[in-house]
C-alpha cells in the first residue's frame, strides 16, 4: 500500500526525470500578494511568471504546495469533518509548464503518472472538459486513450480558470476518479455534471492558459502558453490507500488515534466522529499556520488562526477534554510531516507554546460560553422555539467574548437555527457607537493624554507567544498625578520594553500576575493597550 510520503516522492521524482525542477513550497502567508488571504493553490507563487513579471532559472516546475482554504473566497472550514474530502490545511500536488510543453504534453504526464506510476485502472478514471474545448476533447481520446463516452463537457463554471476578472485565463480538464456504485447517490442519472455525490472524486485539474482576458472581456491568445495543475495528495492518498475517506488516510489516522487516547472514547467514522476529523484537520492547519509566521489575533490571518484553534478546542470540549490539549497534536504533525516540511522540527517547542497559551486563555472564556448557550437553549426549547436570537448571540460575543461560529455549532448540534442577521446588525451598531465613543470629548482627551506622557517611550513589545515571563526594561510609570517617572517605583500603571501580559481584547479578559523590580512587587490587575504601548495596571503588593 501507498504511503502518503511515498506518493509525494513518488510525484515529484517523475516530473523531475520529465525535465521539471522541483521548488520548495512556499510560506502559507502569500509573498507580496495583498489579493489572497493564505496561499490557496500551487501556483500562487509562480503568479508573476505567469504573467511575465518574473522569470526563473527553469522553465518546467514541480512542487508539492502547503494550502490553507479558511477564509475569504476559498473558505472550507464549515464543510471539514462533513464530507471525506474538505479540509483547512491541505498539500496540492503540481506541475508548470511557462510557456514550455502545453496541452498534448500535460494530458500525457497526468495519465502516465495516474495509470502507469500509481496504476489506477484506467476504465475508473473519466474526464471533464470545458464547452468548446474540441483541442482537449481530441486530445484525451488521442493521447490518453480515453473514450468519447468517459469525456464530459462543461461549462464556464466548472472547466474554465482565470486568474482575475483580466489576465490570463484557460480551459481546464479536470480527472475524476469513479469510486463504484456504493459510493452512488442513487439518482437514477447520477453522473459527472449530473450530482456532486461521492461516487465521482476530483483528483487532478489540468489548467491550460492559453488566453488574456481584457477589461471588456475580450480573449486573445497567449504567445507562450502554459499549464498549472493540481492533485490534492489528501484525495490521491485515499485511493491509493484504498479507504473511503481522507480521514482514513495515514495523513489523519495518527492524529485521530491521539485524540482517542486522550478522550478514551472509540472514533466513529460516521456522524459521531465529527468532532474527532475537525481536531485532526485543525492540528494539522494551526501547526502550519504557526510555523509560517502567523499568530492568532483578532484580526485578518490571526483572527482564521484563532477561529480554527478555537473550534478545535470546543469540539474537544465536547469529547469531554476541559484541558490544554491540542498543543500535544504538534508532535503528531511534526512525526508525521517534519521529513518533507522540516521547518516543522525547528519551530516545534514555539507552536506548542502558542497553542497552549491560546488554548488556557481561551478555555476560561469557553466554559463560561458553553453555560450561557447551553441556558439560552432550554430557555427556548421551554417556550416551543428552535433558534437563538442575534441580540442573545451578541450577548455571548460582547460580554463572554464567545465567537459566533461556535454559537453556531452548538446551536447546530441541537437543531437550532442562529439569527446572523440579528447579529450583524448589532455589531454594526457597536461599531457606529464604539466610533462616536472615540470621537467623544472624554476619550479624545484620554488618548492624548496617553500621547503626550508616552510620546518619548517606544511602542512596547508582546512576547507572551513564546514565554510565560521575561526580563524587561521599565520605561515608564504613570502616577495618580499623570507624572511620569523612569523607574518602578510607582504606583497605577507601568509600561516596559516587552511584556508577556495580554491585553484585553475581543472580549477576552486580561493576563494578571506581577511585576517584580529592585524596589518591590506589583500586582498585575488588568493590561489594557493604547496604541502602540502595553499598559499594566498595577498596585503596590507589599
Amino acid at each position: 500500500m501507498w504511503t502518503s510520503s511515498e506518493i509525494r516522492q513518488s510525484f515529484l521524482k517523475y516530473f523531475e526525470n520529465k525535465g521539471h525542477t522541483i521548488v520548495e513550497s512556499s510560506s502559507l502567508v502569500p509573498v507580496n500578494d495583498p489579493t489572497l488571504l493564505f496561499t490557496n493553490a500551487g501556483m500562487n507563487q509562480f503568479k508573476d511568471v505567469f504573467l511575465g513579471i518574473d522569470r526563473r532559472s527553469y522553465i518546467r516546475a514541480t512542487t508539492s504546495q502547503k494550502c490553507v482554504r479558511a477564509g475569504g473566497k476559498h473558505n472550507d472550514l464549515d464543510t471539514v469533518g462533513r464530507t471525506p474530502r474538505h479540509h483547512t490545511f491541505f498539500e496540492m500536488l503540481g506541475n508548470f509548464s511557462f510557456g514550455d510543453y502545453f496541452k498534448p504534453d500535460a494530458i500525457k504526464y497526468a495519465w502516465e503518472y495516474l495509470t502507469e506510476e500509481v496504476k489506477l485502472p484506467k476504465e475508473k478514471l473519466w474526464i471533464t472538459i470545458f464547452d468548446n474545448d474540441d483541442e482537449a476533447n481530441q486530445l484525451w481520446q488521442q493521447v490518453a486513450g480515453v473514450p468519447a463516452d468517459r469525456i464530459i463537457r462543461m461549462g464556464e463554471k466548472d472547466n474554465f480558470w482565470s486568474m482575475g476578472d483580466t489576465g490570463p485565463c484557460g480551459p481546464c480538464s479536470e480527472i475524476h476518479y469513479d469510486r463504484g456504485l456504493e459510493f452512488s447517490c442513487g439518482h437514477p442519472q447520477c453522473g459527472l455534471g449530473v450530482c456532486d455525490c461521492d461516487r465521482w472524486m476530483e483528483i487532478w485539474n489540468l489548467v491550460f492558459m492559453q488566453y488574456n482576458r481584457d477589461e471588456q472581456g475580450v480573449m486573445t491568445p497567449l504567445p507562450r502558453p502554459s499549464i498549472d495543475t493540481g492533485m490534492g495528495l489528501e484525495r490521491i492518498s485515499s485511493i491509493l490507500q484504498g479507504v473511503q475517506s481522507n480521514f482514513d488516510t495515514d495523513l489523519f489516522v495518527p492524529l485521530i488515534n491521539a485524540v482517542e487516547n486522550m478522550t478514551g472514547k472509540k472514533y466513529d467514522r460516521g456522524e459521531g466522529g465529527f468532532a474527532f476529523r475537525v481536531i485532526a484537520d485543525h492540528s494539522r492547519a494551526c501547526t502550519f499556520l504557526i510555523t509560517d509566521g502567523v499568530l492568532p489575533s483578532n484580526d485578518g490571518r490571526g483572527y482564521v488562526l484563532r477561529r480554527i484553534l478555537r473550534r478545535a478546542v470546543r469540539f474537544g470540549q465536547s469529547l469531554g477534554i476541559n484541558e490544554p490539549f491540542l498543543y500535544k497534536n504538534v508532535d503528531v504533525v511534526c512525526e508525521m510531516m517534519a521529513e518533507a516540511f522540516p521547518q516543522l522540527t525547528e519551530k516545534r517547542d514555539f507552536v506548542k507554546d502558542v497553542i497552549r497559551l491560546e488554548e488556557e486563555r481561551f478555555l476560561v472564556t469557553l466554559n463560561e460560553g458553553v453555560k450561557k448557550v447551553a441556558e439560552i437553549i432550554k430557555a427556548a426549547q421551554s417556550k416551543g422555539l428552535n433558534a437563538i436570537g442575534g441580540e442573545e448571540a451578541f450577548m455571548l460575543y460582547d460580554t463572554y467574548g464567545f465567537p459566533l461560529d461556535l454559537t453556531e455549532d452548538m446551536a447546530e448540534e441541537n437543531h437550532f437555527t442562529v439569527d446572523k442577521d440579528g447579529f450583524n446588525r448589532m455589531m454594526e451598531d457597536q461599531r457606529r457607537r464604539a466610533k462616536s465613543a472615540h470621537k467623544s470629548e472624554n476619550a479624545f482627551a484620554r488618548d492624548q493624554l496617553f500621547a503626550e506622557l508616552l510620546q518619548n517611550i517606544p511602542p512596547s513589545s508582546f512576547c507572551g507567544y513564546s514565554r510565560f515571563q521575561d526580563d524587561s526594561q521599565v520605561l515608564a510609570s504613570i502616577k495618580e498625578d499623570e507624572s511620569v517617572t523612569f523607574a518602578a517605583d510607582a504606583e497605577i500603571i507601568i509600561v516596559t520594553s516587552s511584556t508577556p501580559f495580554y491585553a484585553e481584547s475581543g472580549g477576552e479578559v486580561a493576563d494578571t500576575g506581577t511585576i517584580t523590580a529592585a524596589g518591590g512587587q506589583m500586582e498585575v490587575t488588568d493590561v489594557q493597550k493604547i496604541a502602540g504601548w502595553i499598559l499594566h495596571f498595577t498596585y503596590d503588593s507589599r
